[in-house]
């Protein structure tokens, strides 16, 4: 059963969040504030009036923050799988690195330190390479 309604999730959220980044619906979007605010003189701007367009634009965005997390998940997801692949099939690459997704804040954080300081190790080391080099054919 959570696999259908999983699967059904999917299926719609990426319908509505493909067709909430659409140039049509920004426009439609547009039409119904233009509209509401053109009735508003025919409503006398009562508070009835201003509830209308506060209570849909709030529902529409408690909604659209489920879709658009859901869409998000779903793309580190797959991206993280891809990374993974590549890191699994590159030889040399570490397959430490396979997973770091889960790791806490923190413990992704000292990974990227530890990377900076080897990149910047690696940096010196080809930059004393060069000024070698560069010395020997002075």
């Amino acid at each position: 059963m959570k696999h259908k309604l999983d699967k059904f999730f999917t299926r719609i959220s990426t319908w509505i969040a493909d067709a909430a980044g659409q140039p049509a619906t920004f426009v439609l979007a547009l039409l119904v504030v233009i509209v509401w605010a053109v009735t508003g003189p025919m409503f006398a701007f009562s508070e009835t009036w201003q509830l209308v367009i506060n209570t849909g634009t709030t529902i529409v965005t408690f909604l659209m923050v489920f879709l658009i997390q859901n869409s998000a998940n779903r793309d580190t997801a797959s991206m993280q799988a891809k990374l993974d692949e590549l890191v699994r099939a590159v030889e040399g690459a570490r397959e430490k690195f396979i997973g770091i997704e889960h790791l806490t804040s923190h413990e992704v954080e000292a990974v990227r330190t530890e990377l900076e300081k080897e990149i910047i190790d690696d940096v010196g080391r080809a930059m004393d390479n060069s000024l070698k080099k560069l010395v020997k054919r002075l």
